[in-house]
């Protein structure tokens, strides 16, 4: 159990396609300056480089607890 992890029970696709619902790849390339998300945009190909890069991946989950932290919120108080 990871209590204090806002992330606790998300994977990262959902992440990335919240992310990419909210944003859509061309902004959320101008908000996290990667490649994948920025040169032909996939969520397929961005979760392998996300998968292998813990400093990109890193900035997209904070991208999405600071966008989502009324979300987040509720839900770990449920649990």
């Amino acid at each position: 159990m990871q209590p204090k992890n806002p992330l606790h029970g998300i994977t990262l696709k959902t992440v990335l396609e919240t992310l990419v619902t909210e944003f859509g790849f061309e902004e959320l390339g101008t908000k996290i300056k990667i490649k994948c998300f920025t040169d032909k945009p996939s969520v397929s190909s961005s979760l392998v480089f996300l998968r292998k890069t813990p400093w990109a991946r890193a900035k997209v989950e904070n991208l999405y607890i600071r966008t989502n932290k009324q979300r987040l919120k509720k839900q770990s108080a449920e649990s």
